[in-house]
């Protein structure tokens, strides 16, 4: 068996010259992809998405798995799951996603300081 390498992309080869698999030494997904996804989910009470609400605290993407680290804006929000749903099936919609794990945290603690200029004015919230 014979590996071609050219720039970070190796096709595996069998000694009849058939291709066998195309790997990738680069991360398939991209945290700009992540978060144009994440753009897209919201808070269903609060009527802007939940990157400009400050909610997403980080993202991390392995091999086939993204992982989104968020908060809510109170522990007592009923609507977690149905948020953490939401993101996880958009997720899985991407093409190289093979799994969605979504983990709420409330360290630290969401505060309206989080959220975007532009969130704050289209909620009419002065600093």
């Amino acid at each position: 068996m014979r590996v071609l390498d050219f720039l970070s992309i190796r096709l595996w080869r069998s000694r009849n010259g058939r291709a066998l698999a195309l790997r990738s030494n680069l991360p398939m997904l991209t945290e700009q992809e992540i978060y144009e996804v994440l753009n897209e989910c919201y808070d269903p009470e609060i009527p802007v998405n939940i990157v400009d609400l400050g909610l997403v605290y980080s993202v991390a993407v392995e091999a086939g798995t993204v992982t989104v680290q968020m908060t809510l804006t109170a522990p007592g929000c009923t609507m977690g799951s149905m948020i953490a749903t939401e993101i996880e099936d958009k997720l899985l919609g991407l093409p190289d996603c093979e799994r969605a794990n979504v983990e709420i945290v409330w360290e630290p603690p969401w505060t309206p300081h989080r959220m975007s200029e532009a969130a704050r004015k289209q909620l009419g919230i002065d600093d």
